[in-house]
């Protein structure tokens, strides 16, 4: 498959609707769910602090739930902020439902911010080596975590979310494919997508909640 043209630095509508027709020009199976679907949303996040905390607590559960959970945590500490969370400590954020482990991970990043030792701000700017490396460091923050930031929050173009099981059942659905394709075989397929691998992820995941 031919390399697709390079994209710029952050997604915008205008470049996301760019990308959605560039990979619709080299693959045909991203092309039928472009004309079924339309084009995807942005599913932008406002980057920092407080979209770290709502991907944290994304992790292993639904979207549904983890809204719930974060938008019940925020309204009981006036706010998502490292002081307010940090103030709280572990055992006061398990009160409003996290787990020991995801109260521990949140306090975790509050006290990171707090004390510059996690700058998200001069991640933002950073060579996304450099800025993954920085988040890929903090407890609680694995590849998927990271990659979503990267995806969501800092709208990076070509971002493939590895472990993401609505991706995998997508592309099950959409490859045909008698099983799910495990995180090697996901690679090797979105490899064929750089470098608008993020509008594949959202031409997908727009796929997977419009089909039954």
């Amino acid at each position: 498959m031919p390399r697709l043209a390079e994209p710029p630095r952050a997604l915008t509508h205008a470049t996301l609707a760019l990308g959605a027709r560039a990979l619709a020009r080299s693959d045909p199976d991203l092309a039928a769910l472009l004309r079924r679907n339309g084009m995807p949303p942005m599913w932008a996040r406002r980057p920092g602090f407080a979209t770290l905390i709502h991907i944290v607590l994304e992790q292993q559960v639904s979207i549904a739930a983890a809204r719930t959970l974060f938008l019940r945590l925020r309204q009981h500490l006036g706010g998502m902020s490292p002081q307010s969370v940090a103030d709280f400590g572990i055992a006061g954020l398990q009160r409003f439902g996290l787990t020991r482990q995801k109260a521990s991970y949140c306090h975790n990043l509050a006290i990171a911010v707090q004390d510059g030792q996690l700058d998200l701000g001069g991640i933002s700017r950073a060579s996304d080596a450099a800025g993954r490396d920085a988040l890929l460091a903090m407890r609680g923050l694995g590849p998927w975590s990271v990659d979503i930031y990267y995806l969501m929050a800092l709208r990076r173009p070509d971002v493939w979310p590895t472990g993401d099981l609505a991706l995998a059942e997508a592309l099950r659905h959409v490859k045909r494919f008698a099983k799910r394709p495990d995180d090697s075989r996901q690679r090797a397929i979105s490899a064929g997508w750089a470098p608008w691998r993020s509008v594949a992820a959202r031409l997908l995941w727009h796929h997977y909640l419009n089909t039954p």
